[in-house]
Order: C-alpha cells, then sequence, then structure tokens
C-alpha cells in the first residue's frame, strides 16, 4: 500500500516562504505525474501544480511565480516552494501522485498552511 505523507505546513507572515514536502513510502521514480492540490475552508479543492516523471512543470494562475514544485527520485520527495505568500493561499495542501483514467490514485493526508496579513 503507497503512502503519501505531507509535512512543512504552518503558519506565517504574508509575504514569507513555507515549503511543503510529501514522502512516499515507495520508489517514485516510475510515477508518472505528481501533483499538489489545495483545499481552502468552504472551498472546493484546487489545483495548484505538477510535475511529471520528465518535461514540463505547470502551475494554476494563482500561484505561478511565487510557487515551485520539483521532485527528489533519488528521495522518493515531492516538494512544493511557496514565496511570496498571499493570505489566499490559506489552505490545506494536498499531493497526489501516479495519474490514470483521468484521476490521481494516491493522495496524502494534507498539511496546513496558514497566512496571517
Amino acid at each position: 500500500q503507497v503512502r503519501l505523507v505531507e509535512s512543512g505546513g504552518g503558519l506565517v507572515q504574508a509575504g514569507g516562504s513555507l515549503r511543503l514536502s510529501c514522502a512516499a513510502s515507495r520508489s517514485i521514480f516510475s510515477w508518472n505525474l505528481m501533483a499538489w492540490y489545495r483545499q481552502a475552508p468552504g472551498k472546493q479543492r484546487e489545483f495548484v501544480a505538477q510535475i511529471p516523471a520528465a518535461g514540463n512543470t505547470y502551475y494554476s494562475d494563482s500561484v505561478k511565480g511565487r510557487f515551485t514544485i520539483s521532485r527528489d527520485n533519488a528521495k522518493n520527495t515531492l516538494y512544493l516552494e511557496m514565496n511570496s505568500l498571499k493570505p489566499e493561499d490559506t489552505a490545506v495542501y494536498y499531493c497526489a501522485a501516479v495519474y490514470s483514467e483521468g484521476e490521481y490514485r494516491y493522495w496524502g493526508q494534507g498539511t496546513q498552511v496558514t497566512v496571517s496579513s
């Protein structure tokens, strides 16, 4: 059974930075796609960023230029570097992995990010 465990969330002031990590319980080398999503209170979960096994990354317009997604296959870990944080970035952030038949197969439990103004 595959497990994804996020960490790195917390409380930060607007303009600050955080780095989220998502550790996988097995090798991610062959995983075709990994991503970060987020869900704010009272809102639907939304896409943040994705990274393929090889190729270009992709970001939502709301985080483009401020967030950077990366993966370290040797450490079986996905990252999200978040800079210039805004209060509207406050949400629970989830990592997802292995895209198949229109959905991700694996999800983490989430990590809370709170940005104060």
